[in-house]
């Protein structure tokens, strides 16, 4: 159950809970959000690099990706040499 702003603080101080510890409670709740936040960046990152270093041949240099029309669909497909 959750204690009340003004209900007497559970940690045993005397003191009501909004001049003692709900702060605290704040502040957990506000790291872990942030912890969620920077795992949420770093698999991003994982993910554009992975995209990156995908788009790359075997030496490292970019692959440069042909495009060539297509009469029987109507539109461009591209041709990947390394593929």
């Amino acid at each position: 159950m959750k204690t009340g702003r003004n209900e007497p603080c559970p940690c045993g101080s005397g003191q009501k809970f909004k001049k003692c510890c709900e702060g605290k409670a704040d502040a957990r709740e506000r790291l872990r959000s942030r912890g969620l936040a920077a795992l949420l960046v770093i698999v991003l990152l994982i993910v554009i690099a992975g995209i990156v270093i995908d788009q790359r041949s075997d030496d490292g240099t970019a692959v440069e990706t042909a495009r060539v029309w297509s009469p029987e669909h109507g539109h461009y497909h591209d041709v990947n040499p390394r593929r």
